[in-house]
């Protein structure tokens, strides 16, 4: 998604102004030490190659950051936010489709996302709409680390 003439997701989107094709750019966030110590915590996947270091040096080299940390860091945080401002109050989130890893994160690895809009369509009432976003998290060197199709409904305010 590196088109930078590809029309951009309109801030505060509607239904009418949201299109296939729009894309939009997060900044970057850094992993750091304590963003995966929290996340291990967290989930209580202590794996060695999340948290040993020497064993880790036997595979990948180093200690990898947990695969579920990137999608929520791609879904579930500011870097999407920030993308995705609707002037439509957003219903549910309705899944994640064709996720998938697609090179390692590690500590110290500054993401960021890149979105664009696969599909939109009206729910059979017509007063709420679904829209389909192709989801990239990519590392500082533009390698897509992981991706997907990420679902959410909205409510028609119009």
């Amino acid at each position: 998604m590196s088109d930078a003439t590809a029309p951009r997701i309109p801030d505060h989107f509607t239904y009418d102004t949201i299109e296939v094709g729009q894309t939009a750019v997060s900044h970057g966030r850094t992993i750091t030490e304590a963003d995966h110590g929290l996340f291990m915590m967290l989930t209580g996947a202590w794996h060695p190659i999340h948290c040993d270091e020497e064993f880790a040096k036997a595979g990948p080299g180093r200690r990898l950051v947990q695969g579920t940390l990137g999608i929520a860091l791609a879904l579930g945080s500011h870097l999407e936010s920030d993308l995705l401002r609707s002037a439509d109050p957003l219903v549910a989130a309705l899944g994640i489709q064709d996720w998938s890893y697609n090179g390692p994160i590690f500590i110290g690895d500054t993401l960021h996302i890149e979105i664009e809009i696969a599909s939109k369509r009206l729910t059979s009432r017509g007063d709420r709409y679904v829209v389909d976003r192709l989801i990239r998290l990519v590392n500082q060197d533009g390698t897509v680390v992981q991706q997907g199709i990420a679902r959410s409904m909205w409510a028609r305010s119009g």
